[in-house]
């Protein structure tokens, strides 16, 4: 059965993520140290929380986004070391947001050292960018797609400001980013129209969307100068929800990723009509997880590589 991989961006970290990876698996050993060694800082230290006694101060430091992508990549890709090691490879990836960047490693388009240092400087210029250009997110929970672009329409033709659909996550699931009050007003427009929730995200800027634009120039300068290569397996980009092994079609994309909106829904509904109808989340947590059964629905078969637990059954199920 073929089975696609797929990768968890920011939200999904938590502090000592990856720890029992370390313990166990000397694979997941290797590239976390070797992180720790490419970064020149002890990253792993701040996914374990050693670095603090303060429990919250630790929940906080991870959740920066300077530290919090290259937390997310590492674990991913400690998780992708131990797979290869046992004969496992997927037959397509795709990532959310982050994801992608563990996507593209995943299926050898990017090298794990080039692909760390990529998402170390993105996290940095998305913070910067946060802190210049104000922004914020929210979740639209039971409006379909079509109306959440029509209220966020509606507030920048009113001059309300800007806003946009960032994230589209599951069906009746879309996350909307953009200027502080432009956000608010789009909010209280999906509560008039019938949402049966918003929620205010805790984010530092406005991701996937144009306020990320100095962010993202500088970014693609950093890309344009890294090596990528043809993908072992098809690709399924954010941009465009579709699969592709090209390497300057994923180049120009990643580019375009920061600015907009990422396309998960419609992606997993394209890997199901090119025939895929099993799933691994490679990483921590489970978000994606729910984000299959929620687009997809309950027939799927689904599984998580997030903890040594979960990958010594899974690498026991197919020894």
């Amino acid at each position: 059965m073929a089975q696609a991989w797929l990768f968890p961006g920011q939200g999904s970290q938590r502090v000592g993520m990856a720890r029992d990876l370390m313990e166990r698996f000397p694979e997941a050993r290797a590239r976390l140290e070797a992180a720790d060694r490419l970064l020149g800082f002890p990253l792993t230290a701040y996914m374990f929380g050693t670095h603090t006694d303060d429990a919250e101060a630790a929940a906080a430091a991870l959740a920066q986004t300077d530290i919090t992508q290259p937390a997310l990549y590492a674990h991913s890709l400690a998780v992708v070391a131990v797979l290869e090691a046992a004969g496992r490879r997927p037959d397509a990836v795709a990532g959310h947001s982050l994801g992608e960047y563990s996507a593209l490693a995943a299926a050898g388009a990017l090298s794990f050292e080039d692909g760390l240092r990529l998402v170390r400087l993105r996290g940095q210029l998305m913070a910067e960018a946060g802190r210049t250009r104000p922004g914020t997110m929210a979740a639209i929970l039971g409006l379909d797609d079509e109306a959440v672009e029509a209220l966020c329409r509606e507030v920048v033709d009113e001059g309300g400001g800007f806003v946009q659909p960032a994230n589209y996550n599951a069906p009746g699931q879309v996350v909307i980013s953009g200027e502080v009050a432009a956000v608010e007003q789009a909010a209280e427009k999906a509560k008039a129209r019938g949402a049966r929730r918003v929620v205010m995200l805790p984010v530092s800027g406005a991701f996937h969307s144009p306020l990320m634009e100095e962010a993202s120039r500088k970014l693609a300068e950093a890309i344009a100068e890294v090596p990528l290569r043809a993908p072992r397996c098809p690709v399924y980009l954010n941009v465009t929800a579709a699969p592709t092994t090209d390497p300057e079609e994923i180049r120009a994309r990643l580019v375009e990723q920061m600015l907009a909106p990422v396309r998960f829904t419609q992606i997993l509904h394209r890997m199901q009509a090119d025939g895929f109808t099993s799933f691994l989340e490679v990483g921590p947590g489970n978000v994606l997880t729910g984000l299959v059964r929620r687009t997809l629905g309950r027939d799927v078969e689904v599984a998580t590589a997030g903890t040594a637990d979960e990958l010594e059954s899974l690498l026991q199920q197919t020894s």
